[in-house]
């Protein structure tokens, strides 16, 4: 039997909020793609006329249908935080490790702050 040591894995390993951050921003990508592609797919069947464009009208007023799209807004508020955490990063700020995780947590504070001020305004 081999007596070597394993190498750390997700069970042993925590994962700091940088990287899960950076994992999420990667996934945000593709969700916020795919989310693209069905919009341009609605659009796309509600010029096939009216019958169309009730059906696409009655999903996107659904509770599901309401979910998805406020789900996906708030994709598109994180992957924009995180895009601006970037271009701060590039112009060379924020690498000190005692700052990653603070800028980390702001970062989400941001996305929740801008999903929540389009659902108000949106309410209004």
């Amino acid at each position: 039997m081999n007596e070597r040591p394993l190498s750390p894995h997700l069970q042993v390993y925590r994962l700091p909020l940088t990287a899960w951050i950076s994992i999420s921003h990667r996934m945000a990508g593709v969700i916020l793609s795919a989310g693209a592609v069905f919009w341009v797919v609605f659009l796309m069947e509600t010029v096939r006329g009216e019958h169309h464009y009730l059906a696409i009208q009655s999903l996107l007023n659904s509770t599901l249908g309401q979910l998805a799209l406020w789900l996906w807004l708030y994709v598109l508020c994180f992957h924009l935080c995180h895009g601006v955490r970037h271009l701060i990063w590039d112009a060379g700020h924020g690498f000190r490790r005692e700052t990653l995780t603070r800028h980390a947590a702001y970062e989400l504070l941001a996305s929740v702050l801008l999903i929540l001020g389009l659902f108000v305004s949106g309410h209004l």
